[in-house]
Parts: structure tokens; C-alpha cells; sequence
């Protein structure tokens, strides 16, 4: 599983759904790989109360950046002072969504992709096992 930022996806419409035009994504991963980051927003964040580094994460590799999941009392998203680290501020309800959202990603290989969040913010979070 790979993490990576891109500052601007507006050109050649690659992610059409995408409003803004900044993203955070994770992808090349298998379903292996999904199954080990649900079960971490799961027992780290969900249950524990916990932030987590994804840089940390024996199974990510940061390419150009990385992203802190944090418990926030409000649903921020994923912002940035540096465009290198980046924080994402979610309630814990958000992050069970989260849970929920990356489940068919542990079933099986699949092609799709998922918004892990649908908040009105400047950086979308993509999780894609295609890129």
C-alpha cells in the first residue's frame, strides 16, 4: 500500500468525481493489505482512542507525504500547513464509516475505488487499490 499526496488532479479529468482539485490517496494495495488498515482504525483509533501514523505502518510506503488519522470533536478532513504532512480530524463516527467504506476492499481484489469521506474540504481522501 502506497501513500501519496497530489496537488493538482484537475488535468485530463483522471478523477472526475473529485470537487477539489487536491488529494490524499492510498493505493496498490490487495486485500490483505485493506484488511490490516481497517483492523487499525478499528482497535488504534475506534476503540483505543488513538491517533495513527500512516508512515508508520509497516505495509505503507510514503511516497511523498504523510497522513496522522486523529479523533477530532468535529469532521475536518484532511488538512495541511506543508503540502508533506498531513492530518486528518475525523469523529470517531466518521472513522467507523471509514471502517465501513474499506470493508469490500477486504473481500476480494477489486478494481473501484472509495471516497473515504464526504466532506466539503479542499483535499479528498482516495482509497484505491488501482491508484
Amino acid at each position: 500500500m502506497k501513500i501519496e499526496f497530489l496537488d493538482d488532479i484537475s488535468d485530463g479529468g483522471r478523477f472526475p468525481h473529485a470537487d477539489p482539485n487536491q488529494l490524499v490517496r492510498l493505493y496498490d494495495f490487495d486485500s490483505v493489505q485493506a484488511q490490516l488498515l481497517r483492523q487499525r482504525i478499528q482497535t488504534e483509533i475506534i476503540e483505543s482512542k488513538k491517533e495513527v501514523d500512516l508512515a508508520t505502518l509497516d505495509f505503507i510506503q510514503a511516497i511523498n507525504c504523510n497522513l496522522t488519522l486523529q479523533i477530532s470533536d468535529t469532521d475536518k478532513g484532511i488538512a495541511t500547513t506543508n503540502d508533506n504532512n498531513f492530518f486528518c480530524n475525523l469523529t470517531i463516527e466518521k472513522y467507523k464509516e471509514m471502517v465501513f467504506l474499506i470493508e469490500p476492499f477486504c473481500e476480494k481484489e477489486t478494481n473501484g475505488y472509495q471516497w473515504l469521506y464526504d466532506l466539503d474540504t479542499p483535499i479528498d481522501f482516495l482509497f484505491s487499490p488501482g491508484g
